[in-house]
Formats: structure tokens, sequence, C-alpha cells
């Protein structure tokens, strides 16, 4: 999901405690109310599940539910709101929901089978820019069976589709509180998640406190929740130091994780934990571009890329190098650049470019965007015009606009060289080549292989056991390897900083790497 904010890594906090879930106990020995404030850089940019396809799902997946999920520890979808869900024939094209008894909304209204409907159709409906109902590409209609079962009719097979029905935009919303016309904007939430929205105040926090009427999967080991949103990291760490919050998932830089797993500052009351990411970083370039359309450059630019070098001097080692465009921790993963391409060469790139009949250095500009990727993207383009210009092979301009005139930019096919990020919609490696191609690339760049789109993919979306196409998933990744029309660069770590007392963090991201805010816990202590 390219749309969510910031490189800024999130992650896990703290350790396990066998008083997971207790509350604490007051002078009286009488259990008081656990509160857990969090501070984040990730503030959603609307309340509405159907415009959202961005860092909102962080919000959206604490206050909602889906019909599937991810139960802590899992990662494969399991039901939510659902009582189970299956597909029903051989060919994935009929998807059948059954809903737990007893569901409501959290002003009364009954969940049925009518208001998941609603739900998903209102999504379609809106059509919002930008928002989720590109996901939903394989849907055909949705019917409905008394008031506990849902069908989804899918126009070809489609075995991602129980992940789609995972992502926080398929939230579950009351009708009689969403209209089919417009979105929703009074600041309000009205769910059956986990938590309630007590209070919102955008740009500043937002109030959660449990629903009492939540039937689902969540565990709680809190009572309420404070999210606090920051601007930008310096506050958020600042606010950390001085206990005013407990925990910070979306919001440190690489230059805060190092000084805080190296305790510069010797504080003794705060711990990190690192967990591999799924976000990655990639370049992509300009087929119609004079140099960039070469694909000797391509490749010349793929054998002299060192990764290694990137992350150490940029991110310090909290990114990982990555050699395709399915990431380490995802079904599928390989190593099929570094397979094809090693270590970094120059005499290999000069022998690909004078193979060429090129021969003189290429001059090429590279663009990134200042405002959606953190700080580091900078610093990070620095790096790789030194990499490519020291084998005297390239002459690099570096330019970079703001992400809105960015995005019309790259979209227009003004740039020869781009760079890019993707977080994921689903854990599966699907999300991480189908976006990529197609005349509606999410790169802005059409690219048409019909060995992948038209063969690879569908064979892979007929097979519900996603264990089983790993190696159609390796010959799409080989073809990305013999065009480099992408090429990937890095992975994200996972961090979160929290008070030593904080606990319940190890299970607290899902593999939407949205947390999931009822698993955290204030350790007792006597």
């Amino acid at each position: 999901m390219f749309y969510r904010a910031s490189l800024q890594a999130a992650a896990a906090l703290a350790s396990l405690s066998l008083l997971a879930g207790c509350g604490l106990l007051s002078d009286s020995g009488s259990e008081v109310e656990q509160k857990i404030v969090v501070g984040t850089t990730s503030e959603p940019s609307t309340l509405d599940p159907a415009a959202a396809w961005d860092n909102s799902w962080e919000l959206m997946r604490n206050v909602f539910q889906t019909l599937m999920s991810y139960p802590s520890g899992s990662t494969k979808p399991e039901p939510d709101a659902a009582e189970w869900c299956k597909f029903t024939d051989t060919t994935s094209t009929s998807y059948r929901c059954k809903l737990r008894a007893g569901l409501k909304f959290s002003n009364g209204d009954k969940l049925d089978a009518e208001a998941v409907k609603y739900s998903i159709d209102r999504i379609t409906a809106l059509k919002v820019k930008g928002g989720p109902v590109g996901m939903l590409g394989s849907l055909d209609r949705i019917e409905t069976k008394g008031d506990d079962i849902v069908v989804f009719h899918l126009t070809k097979p489609d075995a991602t589709f129980p992940f789609i029905l995972t992502t926080p935009a398929m939230s579950l919303v009351a009708p009689s509180a969403y209209s089919e016309h417009k979105l929703r904007s009074d600041g309000k939430i009205t769910g059956s998640g986990p938590y309630l929205l007590d209070s919102y105040k955008p740009g500043k926090s937002a109030e959660l406190v449990k629903n009492p009427d939540y039937k689902g999967y969540a565990n709680r080991k809190n009572d309420a929740v404070t999210i606090r949103y920051f601007k930008d990291s310096a506050p958020v760490v600042a606010a950390l130091r001085k206990n005013e919050i407990d925990a910070i998932y979306r919001g440190l830089t690489a230059e805060e994780v190092v000084s805080l797993e190296e305790n510069k500052d010797k504080e003794s009351n705060l711990q990190i934990v690192e967990t591999v990411g799924a976000d990655i970083r990639f370049l992509v370039f300009n087929p119609k571009d004079p140099a960039a359309g070469n694909v000797a450059v391509r490749r010349a630019i793929a054998q002299l890329v060192d990764r290694d070098a990137l992350v150490a001097k940029v991110y310090q080692g909290t990114a990982e190098p990555l050699y395709s465009m399915v990431p380490k921790g995802i079904a599928g993963h390989t190593t099929s650049f570094f397979d094809a391409y090693g270590d970094p060469d120059q005499g290999k790139a000069k022998q690909i470019l004078n193979k060429a009949g090129i021969t003189k250095p290429v001059e090429l500009t590279l663009w990134f965007t200042t405002d959606r990727y953190g700080s580091s993207t900078a610093p990070e383009f620095d790096e790789l015009k030194r990499q490519l210009e020291s084998s005297g092979l390239f002459r690099i301009t570096l330019k970079s606009k703001p992400w809105k005139t960015f995005q019309e930019g790259f979209t227009k096919g003004e740039y020869p060289v781009f760079g890019r990020g993707w977080f994921p919609d689903f854990p599966d490696p699907d999300n991480f080549i189908a976006p990529f191609l197609g005349k509606d690339s999410i790169t802005g760049m059409p690219y048409m292989k019909n060995e992948i789109t038209k063969d690879l993919l569908p064979q892979t979306r007929k097979e519900s056991d996603r264990g089983a196409v790993s190696k159609q998933f390796e010959r799409a990744q080989q073809i990305l390897v013999d065009d480099v029309r992408i090429l990937p660069l890095w992975q994200g770590k996972l961090y979160v900083a929290s008070g030593e007392d904080i606990g319940g963090g190890e299970r607290a991201l899902d593999p939407q790497t949205v947390m999931q805010m009822w698993e955290l816990y204030r350790k007792a202590s006597w």
C-alpha cells in the first residue's frame, strides 16, 4: 500500500509477561483501569473506510470489524466478524461467509448479512479516487441468504479475495450511519470493533474505550487507549522519554533507533524491539526515456547498486538489502537479482554497456519525493548518485518534488528514473507482483507482460493453498530481473520503543503492519 505515510518504521513492543492481561492493583488491592498512551506520526487521512487505502488503517483496525482478520500470531486470514468463510467451488469464484451470532454496531443496529453487503457495495458505489475500490476488481456481486450468510460472486478465480477482506478498507459499517452517496465527515465512527472512538481531534488525538458489545477474536488486555498524533519524530521521542506516552508504534528515524538500541542516553526505563517489515523501496525506469528505456542501461545500474552500502550508510542497519520484489518474510521470496548480478561490479557493468555500443558516461536524472517516505530519502539518493558516478559510467542529476506534484509527474511519464515505496495490502506474494504490471500499474508506467498477467497470476489465483504457488512467483520474479523495469533496493525493519513497564507488543503488529492496540498492557509491579 504505497499510500501509507512515512518510511519511518513501526513495530512491536516489549516482552511477554506471565501477568499479561492482568490489571494493576491499587494500594487497597482492588483492580484499577488499564490505560495506554501511544504516540505515532501516522495520522489518519479519513475516518471513513470507503476512502481508506493508506495509514488510516492504523485506527480502523481497532474500531471496526472485518469479516476476516489476523488473530495474533496468524499469517493467514481467519474469521473475525464471520464465524467461518470459505470458497464453495473448485475455481475460487464463490466465497461464502457465515456471521457470528449477536453482532451489533455501536449505535445498537444489528450487524447482519445486509449490513455486510451494504458496507462492501458502498465502496464500489462511491468509487473514491485513491480509495480501496481498486481492490475489488474481481468482485461481480454480493448475495445474502437470510440474516447470517453472505456470498461473494467473483468474475474470475481469485484466491487472494480472503486477504482483501482482511484489510481495514473492508470494515463493516452501520448502514444507518453511512450514506451510500457520500463519505461520512462528522469525525465520528459507528463500528463493531474492539474499541469505540470516544473522541477524535484531528492532528492531536484519538480516545479509544472498550466496546462492551464487542464479539470477536481480540483479547483486550487494556481498558482504554489514547493515540497521540505528532508531525515528526523528535517530539514523539521526547514525549516517550518524559513518560508522557507509553509507546511509539510509528515515528522513529534510523538515528533514533540506533540511539535507543545502543542506550546512548542511558535511558534505563526504555526498550526497543525489532521485527522484519514488509515495506519495500525500489527504482522505476521509464521505458520511453532515451536512456532509461535501454535495457543495457538498466542492467548496468542493477550491476552497480550496492545495497549493503546503502542500508549501512543511510539507514544504519534499520533496513535490509532486497533482491526481489517479494520481500523476506513473504511466501515466494527469492534473491533473484543477486542470483543474476551478484556483488556490485564496475567491470561487468562496463561490459554490459559496451556490448550495447555505449562507450560514454550515461547522463540520467533520478527523481524522488521529499515528503512521503521519511527524512532519509534525500541521503539515499545522494548515495545512489555517488555509487553510479564513482563507476565512471554515469552522470547523475538528482531532482525532487513534494508527493502531490511528484505523483502527478510520474503518472504523466515525466521522469526517466524515480524512487517509489510500497506497503502491502496483505501478506501474499500476489500483492508484490500484480500491482506493478498492466496498463494501470501503480508505478504510473504501464508494464505489459502477458506471461505474468495472463498466465502466471491467473494460475496462482485458482489455488487457495498459497503455499503451492511458489514456482509461478519465482518465474514472475525472474521475468522482472530480465527486464529490470523495476529495481528493488531494500525492505524496512519494524521498530517500536516503549517504557519497560509495557508488555504485549511482540503480538501487537498484524501482517499488514497495523497495530492491534488491544495487545498492549501495563505490567504489574509488586
